[in-house]
């Protein structure tokens, strides 16, 4: 399976699913309009920076408005498109309803880039931070992905998150000794 490098933003949790069983991803659903949060928009400019970002909407009038709402907040993010016909399943329109071709399709015309492996980070690291497994930990994943931009995950969502991303080991102490501060 395909890893792409860049973010993709999706309407809501189907859509995840839907990518997700096209290609291997860091997908992030907006939850339609809710869009327009600052966090949401913060998220989304944070991925654009480190690793950029191809929006991946429905194909209607919201899915439309949600692009427009991004392209405005985020300029130099990367559009995907499927068809109303390959996004239409018993008159319910979205990408949920598109085939794993069609979405790959969709991101190829988009000029994805595949991931470099990064692997700054291990197991080990999430045990040596405190991020994994002990008392607090949870609390320290959410804090410490709030600080870093990247989100709130289990250890190995997060792991991924840290590697993905490519947040390096100075970032993430900086941002823990912060924390702590």
């Amino acid at each position: 399976m395909m890893k792409i490098q860049e973010l993709i933003v999706v309407e809501g949790v189907d859509d995840v699913a839907a990518v997700k069983k096209a290609v291997e991803a860091e997908v992030l659903p907006v939850h339609g309009f809710a869009v327009k949060s600052l966090k949401t928009l913060d998220k989304i400019r944070f991925a654009s920076e480190r690793v950029g970002v191809i929006v991946l909407t429905d194909p209607d009038h919201a899915g439309r408005t949600i692009r427009e709402t991004i392209e405005k907040a985020v300029p130099n993010v990367k559009h995907a498109y499927i068809s109303r016909k390959e996004g239409t399943k018993k008159d319910n329109i979205g990408v949920e309803n598109a085939s794993s071709e069609a979405i790959i399709a969709a991101l190829e015309k988009a000029r994805f880039k595949l991931v470099e492996a990064s692997l700054e980070f291990s197991l080990a690291d999430m045990d040596h931070y405190g991020l994994s497994g002990g008392p607090g930990s949870k609390e320290r994943r959410q804090n410490l992905g709030q600080a870093l931009r990247i989100g709130y995950g289990n250890t190995k969502q997060f792991l991924a998150r840290l590697n993905h991303f490519g947040i390096s080991r100075d970032e993430l102490e900086k941002a823990l000794s912060d924390l702590h501060s």
